[in-house]
């Protein structure tokens, strides 16, 4: 069934993982005379509930610490409510029970259990279960109670905390083979593993440990990191200290994983973005958009089975073998715009359960540019470091295109054509990168779990609840993504490290340095040199 596992690490990539999963589920068909485009096994384990009934629940493990996940319950309504009792010793005389008062649900949250609707705004949503509308297994949640989520005390800030804390957990309770375990012996064909973890503080050193675990376990098995970034403006201590901590995850994490992708909300934005900056819950949503449409082929159908893998994509981009460091970028357009160019498309290999919808496929051209997209996640360059002056070169990218489908402009291959590879021998020899590039009319949701990120003059601004279709007029999204290998991952790296050089412990700074150095030497050769570095002025 070409399963993926997810691992998500911390309330800030919670925030970003529960968008995705709410995607996800908006998706579902419940009528049995619809086939969805998705292949929801490849996200969902089928299950059994308290009842008996039958349950679908995401394939995610979801680590967060005391106090993160909000009103969010262990066990739900779809499976037993169990009350640990006082626990039995040889202690035979009076016990007192304490228990803390639960966290009250917000307004969406009830809303949602007596299924009608509440809307929701920023002052609202205090956790990434706020806006939830997925039920998980017990299994799924695990809190780490030793540390508490805001503390001032005793705060979860540095990378040789996470990495002490894992180590811990790992001791008393074997970790890998406790929580990971069970959900890799559930999949029949596993596709790959995608973790969302910060990595400029205390869960790089957490995802530092657990990656080596998967690595032990699932050596040549496909492993891609979303690294989050806080882009928030601090002092400049706690500056070099999430700068120390993204460089050692750099070393430690990205090395391991088969992509590595840092993400961090772009400082530039165009105009249809209304952003509330400072916002986790708008900020993770925006990034949520580009992740989710990325990966959209490793879910697609496509001849009977999915029309794409991670391994696949992750082959494209890291064309040369050892840039396995990508940046995502991302363009939305209008509906209106999506639904006329659907409206324009030709019929052939329509949907018929859509009109106007095509079919997913795969194809690959010999485009004399690029396309050039509106955001770039790829963290900026750290203040203070030198700047490079050449233009940006891009050795390889895969790119989506979805509900933005025009005719004359995009040309539909068969996904077994000899023409893909034909079109890439063309690239290699004019030196163009290499593009793959998929799509599908399938657009982008906007659900009323999601704040209302993008706006034109003139375009709907109410939200569709996750029950209406996705493709419903005034309510689908055209998003066009991209993953690419590039010169501007050296330009990043190199900020880091002559940043990070300059924070971090005598006794560690040669070997960090060195490490990310090297790293940043494979997006640079035969590209850069020395005098294309100046100085900032």
């Amino acid at each position: 069934m070409h399963e993926i596992i997810t691992l998500q690490l911390g309330q800030r990539s919670n925030y970003v993982a529960t968008h995705f999963w709410n995607i996800q589920e908006s998706y579902f068909t419940y009528s049995t005379t619809e086939v969805s485009l998705l292949n929801h096994d490849v996200h969902f384990r089928a299950g059994v509930g308290a009842d008996g009934s039958e349950t679908f629940t995401p394939r995610t493990l979801i680590y967060d610490l005391k106090g993160g996940f909000g009103s969010l319950r262990k066990f739900n309504a779809l499976y037993e409510t169990r009350e640990e009792g006082i626990p039995t010793g040889i202690w035979d005389g009076k016990t007192v029970l304490q228990k803390a008062e639960p966290m009250e649900q917000s307004e969406y949250q009830k809303a949602l259990e007596l299924g009608t609707q509440a809307p929701l705004s920023t002052p609202f949503v205090r956790f990434w279960s706020d806006f939830n509308r997925v039920y998980y297994h017990p299994r799924s949640c695990v809190q780490l109670s030793e540390y508490e989520l805001g503390s001032s005390l005793m705060p979860f800030e540095t990378w040789i905390a996470g990495e002490e804390l894992y180590a811990e957990l790992d001791r008393e309770h074997d970790l890998f083979d406790r929580d990971f375990r069970p959900w890799a012996e559930e999949c029949d064909q596993l596709q790959g593993i995608q973790m969302f973890t910060g990595v400029d503080d205390a869960w790089g050193g957490f995802a530092a440990r657990y990656v080596d675990r998967l690595r032990d376990e699932f050596g040549k098995t496909s492993l891609w990191v979303w690294g989050m970034e806080d882009g928030s403006v601090v002092q400049r201590s706690k500056q070099q200290l999430r700068t120390a901590n993204l460089a050692h995850s750099l070393c430690e994490v990205s090395i391991q994983a088969s992509l590595f992708v840092s993400l961090q909300e772009p400082r530039a934005l165009p105009p249809y973005v209304a952003m509330e900056r400072g916002s986790l819950w708008h900020s993770s949503a925006l990034l949520a958009t580009a992740i989710e449409s990325i990966g959209l082929p490793s879910r697609l159908r496509h001849a009977g089975s999915i029309l794409s893998s991670l391994g696949t994509m992750e082959q494209t981009v890291n064309v040369n073998g050892n840039q396995n460091i990508a940046k995502l970028q991302l363009s939305v357009s209008e509906p209106s715009t999506a639904r006329d160019n659907m409206a324009n498309s030709p019929e052939k290999e329509a949907d018929s359960r859509i009109p106007g919808m095509r079919s997913n496929a795969l194809f690959d051209d010999s485009p004399a540019g690029l396309k050039n997209f509106d955001m770039d996640f790829l963290p900026p360059r750290l203040p203070g470091c030198r700047k490079q002056r050449r233009e940006e070169k891009v050795f390889a990218r895969v790119e989506c295109y979805r509900g933005d489908i025009q005719r004359g402009i995009i040309d539909i291959l068969d996904g077994t054509s000899t023409r893909e590879f034909q079109s890439r021998r063309l690239n290699r020899r004019a030196g163009l990168p290499p593009v793959q590039r998929f799509q599908t009319a399938l657009c982008y949701p906007q659900l009323d779990s999601s704040p209302p990120l993008y706006q034109w003059p003139g375009a709907p601004t109410a939200l569709a609840p996750a029950a209406v279709a996705v493709a419903a007029a005034g309510f689908g999204l055209s998003a066009q993504t991209a993953l690419s290998s590039s010169s501007m991952v050296a330009c990043w790296i190199n900020s880091v490290r002559e940043m990070a050089t300059k924070t971090v412990f005598a006794d560690e700074r040669e070997q960090l340095g060195n490490a990310l150095g090297e790293m940043a030497e494979a997006y640079e050769e035969g590209w850069a040199s020395s005098s294309d570095v100046d100085a900032d002025d």
